[in-house]
């Protein structure tokens, strides 16, 4: 099991906050029937839905045609616009009626 100590504090919390934060990386970590360890095999299934996931979201790269007034626009978005321009079309294509207006 991997166990981290990093904790990056919000700058709003007080100094007695800040300190009962880091009194707790010296506390063992307690498993209830709420919050019980996991099994190797339930670990390894968070392992899977991983690379499953990970599979869905693999990009295909696509040559698409647009007028020249879209790419300007999608341009003028600057850094990252492709990735906007796909977050925009995939929300676009999970939307039915946006679909139907256009089919």
């Amino acid at each position: 099991m991997i166990v981290r100590h990093e904790f990056d504090s919000p700058p709003d919390l007080t100094d007695e906050e800040k300190e009962m934060i880091e009194r707790s990386k010296d506390k063992p970590i307690v498993y209830d029937r709420y919050c019980r360890k996991l099994t190797d095999k339930e670990l390894s299934e968070f392992r899977r839905a991983s690379e499953i996931n990970h599979e869905r979201r693999k990009r295909v790269t696509l040559t698409l045609r647009l007028p020249k007034s879209t790419v300007d626009k999608a341009k003028s978005l600057g850094k990252g616009y492709t990735s906007v321009l796909s977050r925009i079309l995939e929300a676009a294509l999970n939307d039915n009626e946006i679909l139907e207006k256009y089919l």
